[in-house]
């Protein structure tokens, strides 16, 4: 038996909602989980915290499952792909017209496709009133800078879930520093590739990194005023 806590904690402001989500998702309720979220919107929940309270733990907690054979790793991106379908229906929401002056261009390294956490961080943004560029997943190197360049933006962030990607991840900062006219483009890493390693963003040359979607926020407001 499987003894560590859930990731849905008690503590969590909407701990019903996000076990209600988890329990549409494990029982393959895709219209249901879709149901419940735009109704918890449409009652006035902030999307900022279905995605902190409700999506992020509700990732973290499949991700426990599965690491505990408890679900197939085809359930773990079925809940993946129902997070990202509602997700688009709340796009529409958090586009704003007051914009900051601040922009962002946001991306998964090559060879990883685990985006859901930076396509967070990035809708998250989008609603703080940055202009923000989503590349997805699996992003070449050159491809990634090139778009820095031509978008001409503030913020760099990505993000690596393998500790495999972590080289990958410091060849296009090195790429960017290296890169005339991007020399006061900021940069900030994500992902679990460095939640095992505090501290360890500094190594590659980042500015930053962040442990969830919301301080990553926080750290793009840092780094950027």
């Amino acid at each position: 038996m499987n003894k560590q806590a859930s990731c849905i904690s008690k503590e969590n402001p909407y701990c019903e909602l996000a076990q209600s989500y988890l329990d549409c998702i494990r029982g393959s309720s895709r219209n249901e989980a879709v149901r419940l979220i735009l109704d918890a919107v449409n009652r006035g929940v902030d999307i900022q915290d279905i995605y902190m309270y409700v999506f992020q733990p509700v990732q973290y907690e499949m991700g426990r499952l599965w690491l505990a054979n408890q679900i197939s790793i085809a359930q773990e991106h079925y809940c993946t792909a129902v997070t990202q379908l509602i997700m688009s229906h709340l796009y529409p929401r958090i586009m704003t017209f007051e914009k900051n002056g601040l922009s962002m261009v946001a991306c998964c390294v090559g060879g990883e496709l685990h985006e859901l956490g930076i396509r967070m961080v990035t809708d998250l943004l989008e609603m703080k009133g940055w202009d923000t560029y989503y590349l997805g997943a699996n992003m070449p190197e050159k491809e990634v800078v090139r778009s820095v360049k031509d978008q001409n933006v503030h913020l760099l962030a990505v993000s690596a879930t393998l500790t495999s990607n972590r080289p990958r991840v410091e060849a296009i900062i090195k790429e960017v520093r290296q890169t005339p006219g991007l020399e006061g483009v900021k940069i900030m890493v994500g992902g679990h590739a460095f939640l095992q390693e505090p501290g360890g963003w500094e190594k590659i040359g980042a500015d930053g990194s962040a442990m969830d979607a919301v301080q990553a926020v926080e750290l793009a407001f840092s780094l950027c005023s």
